[in-house]
């Protein structure tokens, strides 16, 4: 994976194409994560997030409903951001990092697993699915 930085990110749209955002890779408290930035809102993700729902997705086998939604809303079994936030997943719970801002997995980390080129995402204007290339 070429990880991009501060001075050099990935510059992402939203799934259904409505938004535009950044990523990179950074370090916090010794552990890789995933920088994300939407505005004026910093997230965090754990960088494990990558290998981890490719890896999902690949066992998965075909489509999966993405899901996205804010922490605090209940996130639909069987989509990309249950999965982000589930204690069935390889780190036990959420891959989202800052308080209050961990969810969301849904709508910002399957851009970036297409431009990295392993997964497919659909960009419909709802309801987008995406799965393993």
């Amino acid at each position: 994976m070429q990880k991009r930085t501060k001075d050099n990110p990935w510059k992402l749209k939203t799934p259904p194409q409505s938004s535009t955002y950044e990523m990179y890779i950074d370090e916090k408290e010794g552990k890789e994560i995933i920088v994300c930035t939407v505005g004026k809102t910093i997230l965090h993700y754990d960088a494990r997030i990558i290998n981890d729902l490719y890896e999902m997705l690949k066992s998965h086998g075909d489509w999966m409903l993405l899901g996205s939604k804010d922490e605090k809303a209940e996130a639909k079994d069987g989509t990309v951001e249950f999965w982000g936030r589930s204690s069935d997943n390889p780190i036990g719970g959420w891959y989202g990092l800052k308080k209050g801002l961990r969810g969301r997995v849904g709508m910002y980390i399957p851009p970036l697993m297409e431009a990295l080129g392993l997964a497919e995402v659909e960009h419909n204007k709802r309801n987008n699915r995406m799965r393993a290339k």
